[in-house]
């Protein structure tokens, strides 16, 4: 009688087991989100989350209290920011169960929030030229709010520029879009005139640099690309662009909230808009694939309204007799 043998089943390959510890863990997951940007904007929310529950403790072990105890900080925040906060703790979630360290859904009891509808959010023409000349506010950030408006860019895209990206002969730099698609936004000649003294020499790096050189070990170390080889300091984060044009513009704001970064390309396609820019037009500046994505941007608003109204007023229609 022969014996057949079966085959002794496979080895697991070797990565992290269930009971892997949070820093470890977000580490890992950090190292793979590609985009500085929203590298450093998750980081902020799981640096909150490892707080809350230890850096030990094992993923796996993750329930929604301590979630919900993460999104405490932000109960009284914008929509926006809840939500942006939210999508981090959505991610890692997605990306801890794929790799078998978490079974279940810890964010499943909490909701995203909807935004308040506000009539128009492009920003006035005349209190954007107030932010950009205004020498109270530094070089670096008068040149990002400057360039962002002049290209109608995503504020992602313009803060992942690197010196090397930039055509300064032509005016326009290459940027990653949406797809990872390789794509030019231009510039006008008040931008042409910043960059040189933001740039100041330098060759290589981010363009838009951090107050302080970054972190050489650590969690908190960027990746080589994202940091300064001439000054050791980082790329300036999403996170920290947003607070200061949000601070800067508050005074500005009627509401004295302070305008997002985002307003900025929606104002620059409004503007184009009333300037009377066809729909082809604002599609080559802003790159949306689509010409229906376009509708949002160029919904003219309070400055139109104004205008009609002043053009229509019966008075200034007399003619002096």
């Amino acid at each position: 009688m022969s014996v057949v043998s079966f085959p002794s089943p496979p080895t697991p390959a070797a990565g992290p087991s269930p009971a892997s510890p949070m820093t470890a863990s977000v580490e890992r997951f950090l190292e793979s989100v590609q985009a500085a940007t929203t590298r450093a904007g998750y980081a902020e929310t799981l640096t909150r989350l490892t707080a809350v529950t230890g850096p030990q403790y094992p993923v796996a072990a993750l329930t929604p209290e301590q979630y919900a105890a993460v999104m405490e900080r932000w109960t009284t925040a914008a929509a926006a920011t809840w939500n942006r906060h939210l999508s981090a703790l959505g991610s890692f979630t997605t990306w801890a169960q794929r790799q078998d360290l978490l079974a279940t859904n810890p964010a499943r009891r909490l909701e995203r929030r909807k935004p308040a509808r506000r009539g128009d959010r492009a920003i006035p023409a005349a209190r954007l030229e107030k932010l950009f000349t205004d020498p109270k506010h530094a070089l670096r950030e008068r040149l990002l709010w400057r360039l962002l408006y002049d290209t109608a860019a995503r504020a992602e895209e313009i803060l992942a520029l690197n010196v090397e990206d930039l055509d300064l002969e032509f005016r326009r730099a290459r940027v990653v879009s949406k797809g990872d698609a390789i794509e030019y936004v231009h510039w006008a000649t008040p931008t042409a005139r910043l960059l040189p003294r933001l740039l100041a020499g330098r060759t290589c790096g981010p363009v838009f640099l951090a107050d302080r050189r970054a972190s050489s070990s650590g969690r908190r170390a960027p990746a080589s690309g994202d940091v300064c080889p001439v000054t050791g300091r980082g790329r300036l984060s999403y996170p920290r662009a947003e607070y200061l044009f949000k601070t800067a513009s508050a005074e500005l704001d009627p509401h004295r909230q302070g305008w997002t970064l985002h307003q900025l390309r929606h104002s620059a396609l409004q503007h184009l808009a009333q300037a009377g820019r066809t729909a082809p037009e604002l599609q080559a500046k802003s790159r949306h694939q689509h010409l229906a994505s376009l509708g949002r941007y160029v919904r003219l608003g309070e400055e139109t309204s104004a205008r009609i109204t002043a053009d229509a007023d019966p008075i200034r229609r007399r003619r002096p007799r």
